[in-house]
């Protein structure tokens, strides 16, 4: 295998977190390139790709106001939630507006990477070839590696995880059961609901079902335009309209929530409760076995089913990565400030963090601090500070809020606070005195991209 010269940063992924590192990259001396399994940029948000996690009904659940990347807004004849293929098309055209795409190699897969006694990063690709890198940033993503679940006994029907899920024509004829309750457990039970013979839903707690338009607004403009409160009264507020809109959840046979309302990561998904009340679809309890034909209920029901979709979420690893390399917390990364490996100065990772709030423009906020690590001089006092305090600092990235005991919410944040926390990093290694680095500024805008390729697709 060819031994490649030495670069100073690899970042691995060309989804939104992947391209947020290389736009930030670009702007410095930095030799870097970015390394993508697939053959074009997108990450998740390509349907086409192998292992992607998408399906045809997929919307985003922020709005498109709050959740374009910095300085580059989604265009505006883009409904409120836009659709998987306009976000693909979308996030493609920030690649092509920042000409990012000359900065990665595609069609290679990361095969392994391992620290050298000299601490530099030896990464084995798919081609055959060996890269190596000062410093490594893991940007691939969380919902590639299904978390798979299974159930005492036997049965003679179909069970298969959501990530290889596509469209409600699966479900024609069938009697399905969904078992999860995040958003996309809760999507492909509305999918299921419209298309399958009869749907059922497997839910082990209550959650708050949060509307994605509330008065004629989409959610999360609605909560920004309003007044700031602290979140205790907000908790009280939002909690309040809720019961006035959606009423007590028990009406529709599912079980009240045992917690708090932003204590768990919001279903933005209020149409299942339209699925509820016209028994399109059916509330059930945790699984309890599999009794051939039937699933039974923990409850002590038994429904005859033919197909199970185990929307059970994914594990957040880098399965390139050594097993170790990156501590762990209840099945997550331990990272300090979600990013940052506590154990490897020069090992950073982004897209790991989970929040109540539009990802890419944190994204961005993050970046700059981990952009900032990965090209300082190794020996600069940046550099050693950062190090240091990755070790010694342990901030409650959760800001006293409370949430879920679960895998889910171990690297939950409490965003607000979350936010200011990497200002005052910021501050701590002296980023606001210093000149930003400057960032280029887009050929075009999305719309004018989007329009460009359009009018090419017709004319072919």
């Amino acid at each position: 295998m060819a031994i490649e010269h030495m670069i100073d940063v690899a970042v691995v992924g060309a989804g939104p977190a992947g391209l947020t590192l290389a736009r930030r990259l670009a702007a410095t001396n930095a030799r870097f390139t970015v390394l993508e399994r697939n053959a074009d940029v997108g990450g998740i948000w390509d349907i086409d790709a192998p292992d992607s996690p998408m399906y045809e009904s997929a919307h985003f659940i922020s709005s498109r106001t709050k959740s374009g990347f910095p300085g580059f807004p989604m265009p505006d004849n883009y409904p409120d939630y836009p659709k998987h293929d306009q976000i693909l098309a979308y996030i493609r055209a920030f690649a092509e507006a920042f000409d990012l795409r000359r900065h990665i190699q595609f069609d290679t897969s990361v095969m392994s990477a391992k620290q050298r006694e000299d601490k530099n990063w030896e990464l084995i690709l798919s081609t055959g070839q060996t890269l190596l890198c000062r410093y490594l940033i893991c940007a691939n993503g969380v919902t590639w590696n299904a978390n798979e679940v299974s159930w005492p006994g036997q049965f003679n029907g179909e069970v298969r995880h959501s990530v290889s899920y596509r469209s409600h024509n699966e479900f024609a004829g069938k009697r399905v059961l969904v078992v999860g309750a995040g958003n996309s457990g809760v999507d492909i039970a509305c999918d299921a609901a419209f298309a399958a013979d009869q749907t059922f839903i497997s839910l082990r707690r209550g959650y708050h079902f949060v509307p994605k338009h509330l008065f004629g607004k989409p959610s999360d403009v609605f909560a920004s335009e309003g007044p700031t409160m602290p979140h205790w009264l907000a908790k009280r507020v939002f909690a309040a309209m809720l019961r006035v809109l959606n009423g007590k959840l028990s009406r529709y046979g599912l079980p009240e929530p045992d917690h708090a309302l932003f204590e768990s990561h919001p279903l933005m998904n209020t149409q299942i409760l339209h699925y509820l009340g016209h028994g399109d679809c059916i509330a059930k309890p945790d699984v309890k076995a599999l009794e051939g034909d039937h699933v039974v209920f923990a409850d002590g029901s038994k429904e005859q089913i033919d197909l199970i979709i185990t929307a059970t979420g994914y594990q957040h690893s880098s399965p390139y990565l050594e097993p170790g390399t990156l501590e762990q917390n209840n099945g997550r990364p331990d990272l300090y400030l979600g990013v940052f490996s506590r154990r490897h100065s020069n090992l950073a990772v982004l897209g790991f963090v989970e929040f109540a709030s539009a990802a890419y423009e944190n994204f961005d906020r993050m970046a700059e601090l981990i952009v900032a690590d990965a090209v300082a001089a190794p020996d600069s006092s940046l550099h050693k500070k950062l190090s240091a305090m990755k070790v010694e600092h342990r901030p409650d990235l959760k800001n006293g809020h409370r949430y879920i005991d679960s895998a889910r919410h171990a690297n939950y944040v409490e965003v607000e606070g979350y936010l200011k926390l990497l200002d005052d990093t910021r501050k701590e290694l002296g980023l606001d005195k210093e000149p930003c680095i400057a960032l280029k500024a887009p050929s075009a805008t999305a719309a004018a991209i989007l329009d460009q390729a359009q009018s090419m697709e017709r004319a072919a």
